[in-house]
């Protein structure tokens, strides 16, 4: 596979190059003219600085410098004065006044002691020094993105403060702030240009796997807290924003090759060029393959019966559909009713050939300068991937994606965006389902032979252990611990040989197929959200800055009748649609800024929410270089697709959103007069009938419907400059949580109403235990807020001394803490899934170690701690690990050559629980760059 990769990679490259030299040609033959201005650009040592941004201000008109440090920028009309910014990170910007066009610019940028100088546009949604933000957040540039050395770009974001990073294999990394990890960032607004990353069908981002290729970066900006004030629903924990790199900007062909262990072949290709002054077009692609971290914790789950070691067997945590089943034959007393668990399937089985991740991603733009201020951008994109993902199973998600298409009308005031997002599920299945149905299904053809896997495993276990007993000495004890020992010996290796068969292989293929969920684990969904957004800023007097916006989503889900309430062919209608606004003041010289800033949210299924925030920033010293913020935020999630529309038929359960509630009973109860636990429905024994409990009252359970979840966070902080050297930020947060929405099983109607006594005493449901497809009464699965609120405390500090271009020193230290677990809500016991390490920090070191060789090194360090998953609850241990990168650029050629490694001591981490152990990733890596 990595040798197709790079076939298919060097086509793609070549075909690039040699379009790229007529464009060229032909875009040159359009621009030049009198009104080109041109130059290099240096540093204060008099080295030429590649890299560095050109823009005409007040304009989207804009270059960036070569490998020379030139640059060439065209100018439609030049009316004099005219003024150039220039900038790069790590330098201060520069404006130089123009009189007249010139083709042999000179300008110098002085070193800048840290990167304050920075501007981000998430925090606000407008530009503004990062210095000045009123919130917490943190901006990595293109630079440091290329010395990330994970094979997931979201993966080398745990080494800044405050940002949490799970990785559910080799792809499948969420990301969080401020605690309540999950397996799929469910809380946290993943956004690329400002359209949305997320799969309409399952309300979650799939990492970077249908973003856009790391070489088209720009910058990622993340946003630490509560953001719905500017970002509407789901923005509850914080906000990550990837920027692109503007086709008039970052013109040239580049592209980069990796590859080392694990099979690992990263290629990722970029082209833009400006055909005239007015238009640009880009091109993007990338394609990557690597053999799959794989999960393999055969420890007993926290639900075992058994022990791990067991000679009866325990159900392993990464091993699927471990069936316990009774020898139910009196004839053998000493093991009639006795309990032993069939071993089920690890996922390497289940996987089989299937354990390479991949991806491809291709994207085409094209921008037009209407006027010099107002730019119209076009783009298509189509990211396809195969990784592993985990809910409430472990799911192999192959050949799913999405296809997103975005216009935009952009001044330097506000914008008009639409964009769309199709998702499809592709030979998607999932791994728990596959291995129940495998170990269920016959282990032959032939009519005589009526057993399947788990029972001949059975049957095996009690053969061997009878004939051990026969070798025994008379009077040995029964159920010997040799015995039983040496049964699940003997059963297993059975079991083992039939597992690796060529039948149970064509068995497995055919469950694949199958989008039946009671006999089939296929997934199958494609769904649509359509999206349009527009904001505008206004200048009113006395200063006052006023941003004002609004946005309409609308969501088409879709499944055949597999997962969603649609119908093949009648999607399901959801829609939800917004307004903000926010003010501006700054007072007392620029020494205090004020803001203020609100929304209101409306939604078809829940009511309106309002989400307001309010800062203040207070900027001290002769060049405001100490700022302090003050803030308090709140912001909401909606539930999410599946947990508003889900309908789902499977063997032992239905799995319901829940938009209307549930009336039911649970099953069993504790008889308050006795102390003895008592059932809802029984058998007479003296006449056979099916009887409900009398004290039924007892058993109700009642589930209201789901609301918003919320959040509300007081926050201080300060960043700045201290020693003219030593870039410090730090902050302290107080976050009360309400609603959170969890997941329960309750004995009722699928439509939500009370079961009658009919219902529940109907005999071929009650013997199958509630699980008939197509009966009206079920054990139901579904979601439920808990009105208990939640509270969180927390702080962050990061520092980088700016030492010298040879050594710069980052460190960094996160604190988190849950301070109350939610109280049960009725019967139910919801957990908080705060799933964050109490303590975790960084030290990072990179610079120069001669002018073409660079380094980067950080160490991460992750206390031990609790987490729980819809899957799986558990420990997960401390860990560490050192990622590391080495770069030494040769300009001659344009070409820079990259070795970096990923978790350096091989130290297989498991990040969350019941999740793979991620080791060393180490690679060789050429990068190209041609202006």
């Amino acid at each position: 596979m990595p040798y197709a990769c790079l076939l298919l990679f060097t086509r793609l490259f070549l075909l690039a190059l040699t379009l790229a030299l007529p464009l060229k040609v032909w875009a040159q033959a359009r621009v030049a003219g009198p009104e080109t201005l041109a130059g290099t650009i240096f540093t204060g040592s008099g080295v030429e600085l590649p890299g560095a941004t050109v823009f005409l201000k007040g304009t989207f008109i804009g270059t960036s410098t070569n490998a020379e440090g030139r640059f060439s920028l065209q100018v439609p009309q030049f009316n004099p004065p005219v003024t150039l910014v220039v900038s790069f990170m790590g330098y201060i910007t520069k404006e130089v006044e123009l009189s007249a066009p010139s083709m042999e610019l000179s300008i110098t940028l002085e070193p800048s002691p840290s990167a304050l100088n920075e501007v981000v546009v998430a925090a606000s949604r407008v530009e503004e020094a990062i210095l000045r933000a009123p919130v917490t957040i943190e901006k990595v540039s293109r630079q440091q993105l290329e010395k990330i050395a994970t094979p997931e770009i979201l993966g080398g974001l745990g080494q800044f403060k405050g940002i949490d990073v799970n990785s559910a294999s080799m792809l499948f990394t969420s990301v969080s702030t401020r605690g309540f990890n999950t397996a799929k960032s469910e809380r946290i607004v993943q956004l690329f240009d400002y359209a949305d990353m997320q799969l309409p069908s399952l309300s979650l981002s799939p990492g970077n796997m249908v973003g856009i290729p790391e070489l088209d970066m720009e910058s990622i900006e993340i946003v630490h807290g509560p953001a719905s004030a500017l970002y509407g629903s789901n923005a509850l924990n914080g906000v990550v924003l990837f920027n692109s790199k503007d086709p008039f900007t970052y013109t040239g062909l580049s592209a980069r090759l990796r590859g080392g262990q694990r099979d690992y072949f990263d290629g990722q290709l970029r082209y833009a060029v400006r055909l005239s002054p007015k238009v640009a077009l880009k091109f993007n692609g990338s394609l990557l393959s690597a053999k799959e971290w794989i999960a393999d914790d055969y420890s007993a789950s926290s639900n075992s019966r058994f022990p791990t070691g067991s000679p009866r067997g325990w159900d392993a945590i990464n091993r699927y559909g471990d069936i316990i089943l009774a020898d139910n034959n009196p004839a053998n007393p000493e093991l009639y009713r006795f309990g032993v668990q069939v071993p089920g399937f690890t996922e390497r089985e289940l996987l089989a050939n299937d354990d390479h991740t991949r991806s491809y991603r291709v994207m085409g733009t094209l921008a037009y300068l209407i006027r010099d201020d107002l730019k119209l951008t076009v783009e298509a994109k189509r990211a396809v991937a195969t990784s592993t993902y985990q809910n409430f199973s472990r799911f192999r998600l192959r050949d799913f994606g999405t296809n997103q298409f975005r216009a935009e009308l952009k001044n330097s005031r506000g914008f008009l965006r639409v964009y769309s997002t199709q998702d499809f599920s592709g030979q998607s299945y999932e791994l728990e389902s596959l291995a129940g149905f495998l170990a269920t299904s016959r282990i032959s053809d032939d009519p005589s032979i009526r057993f399947n896997y788990a029972e001949q495993y059975m049957n095996d276990y009690i053969n061997a252990y009878y004939q051990f007993r026969q070798n025994q000495p008379s009077g040995s004890q029964p159920q010997n611990q040799e015995a039983l020992a040496a049964a699940r010996a003997v059963a297993d290796a059975q079991w083992q040989q039939r597992a690796g068969s060529a039948r149970i292989q064509q068995q497995r293929e055919s469950i694949i197929a199958n989008d039946v969920l009671r006999t089939g684990s296929r997934i199958r969904f494609g769904s649509f959200m359509y999206d349009a957004s527009l904001q505008y800023r206004f200048a009113l007097p006395f200063e006052l800055d006023l941003t004002t916006g609004g946005a309409y989503r609308e969501y088409r889900l879709g499944s055949e009748g597999r997962y969603f309430s649609d119908t093949p062919g009648n999607r399901i209608r959801n829609y939800e649609y917004g307004a903000y606004a926010q003010l501006t003041k700054p007072l007392l010289d620029q020494h205090l800024k004020l803001a203020v800033a609100g929304r209101v949210d409306n939604f078809q299924n829940f009511d309106a929410a309002f989400s307001p925030r309010a800062s203040a920033v207070v900027s001290l010293g002769a060049k405001r270089q100490h700022n302090f913020r003050l803030n308090y935020s709140s912001a909401f999630r909606a539930p999410s697709a599946p947990e508003q529309y889900y309908a789902i038929d499977l063997p032992r359960y239905f799995v319901s959103g829940n938009l209307t509630g549930f009336r039911g009973y649970s099953f069993l109860n504790v008889d308050p007069a006795t102390g003895r636990p008592e059932v809802l429905v029984a058998r007479n024994p003296m006449t056979g009938q099916l009887t409900v409990n009398p004290r039924s009252p007892a058993f109700e359970q009642a589930i209201d419907p789901l609301r918003l979840e919320r959040v509300g966070t007081f926050e201080i902080g300060y960043r700045g400059m201290l020693f003219d050297k030593l870039d410090f930020d730090g902050s302290l947060y107080w976050s009360r949580y309400n609603d959170f929405v969890g997941a329960t099983n309750i004995l009722s109607n699928v439509d939500g109403s009370r079961p009658t006594t009919q219902q529940l005493t109907d005999e071929q449901n009650y013997q199958s235990g509630y699980t008939v497809s197509g009966s009206r009464t079920r054990f139901v699965y579904a979601w439920v807020n808990n009105p208990a609120p939640v509270d969180t405390r927390g702080a962050t500090v990061g520092a980088v001394y700016y030492w010298m271009k040879q050594l710069n020193i980052s460190a960094n230290y996160t604190y988190s803490q849950l301070t109350n677990e939610p109280r049960p809500y009725g019967a139910f016991n919801l957990s908080s899934f705060f799933n964050t390490p109490t303590h975790k920090y960084n030290v990072g070191a990179n610079g120069l170690l001669a002018r073409n060789l660079s380094y980067s090194a950080n160490y991460r360090w992750v206390e031990g701690h609790f987490q729980e998953m819809p899957f799986a609850n558990g420990n997960v241990k401390t860990y560490s690990t050192i990622d590391a990168q080495l770069d030494y650029s040769v300009p001659r050629y344009k070409s820079t050559l990259q070795l970096g490694v990923s978790n350096l001591l091989d130290g297989n981490n498991v990040q969350i629980v019941a999740g793979p152990k991620i080791g060393r990733l180490a690679f060789l890596g050429l990068l190209v760059d041609v202006k």
